[in-house]
């Protein structure tokens, strides 16, 4: 699967980039919320999230970076969100926000930073649908893959076999043609592309290539 970022997209042009994507082979429609805080940019907010949600066709997959997002669920939720990932580092309380997400009837996400241990989620991995892994250091789009993400996208493969759970592995972060089967080899389900997709001369058929990529493996 395939969830492109709209962080890379032209904003000037923001309702034909998310018709485009409406009409991709594309699951969801990435969006990070930034608050300048918890990573060093600001980005979108609640208003602008509402008008996507009234023309979007794909589900809203919204990554919050920002602290303390136990006070903006219900606000995100009624904008519009169909998955709503908070970071592991921004909560005190981890537990009863996943919960408070999913009392909404929404899925919930939890995301790492690139030094975060997948040993850490352990006792909530049951909680979620999907854990997203940064592959950079969020703040910024275009930035480059960060190597040990491999591993540890290995490592919560292997959590999840022995758990017998069933969450999705998401990968934000560098994501490209060079490394998509790999990441969908180390059992990665959805992988966020932004830059990668939006600064292509086709962008919906990059969509297509990346989603291919997971299709060319064995028993995918």
């Amino acid at each position: 699967m395939i969830s492109p970022s709209i962080l890379s997209c032209n904003f000037l042009r923001l309702e034909e980039e998310i018709n485009m994507l409406n009409s991709s082979e594309a699951d969801f429609i990435h969006i990070d919320v930034m608050d300048g805080l918890f990573v060093p940019n600001i980005t979108i907010g609640i208003p602008v999230i509402k008008q996507i949600s009234q023309i979007a066709k794909k589900p809203l997959d919204v990554h919050l970076m920002i602290v303390q997002p136990e006070r903006y669920i219900k606000d995100f939720y009624e904008a519009g969100a169909n998955i709503i990932t908070i970071h592991y580092e921004a909560c005190t309380h981890l537990h009863r926000t996943i919960q408070q997400i999913k009392s909404f009837g929404i899925k919930a996400g939890v995301s790492i930073n690139p030094h975060t241990p997948v040993s850490l989620l352990k006792y909530i991995l049951n909680d979620v649908y999907l854990v997203l892994v940064m592959s950079v250091n969020p703040g910024f789009g275009g930035q480059s893959f960060i190597d040990f993400s491999y591993e540890k996208v290995k490592e919560l493969d292997i959590l999840r076999k022995q758990l017998n759970l069933s969450f999705l592995i998401e990968v934000d972060g560098g994501v490209d043609l060079n490394n998509a089967k790999e990441l969908y080899a180390c059992g990665a389900d959805i992988l966020v592309a932004g830059y990668t997709v939006f600064s292509s001369q086709n962008p919906l058929e990059t969509i297509s290539l990346i989603k291919r990529q997971r299709y060319s493996l064995p028993n995918k």
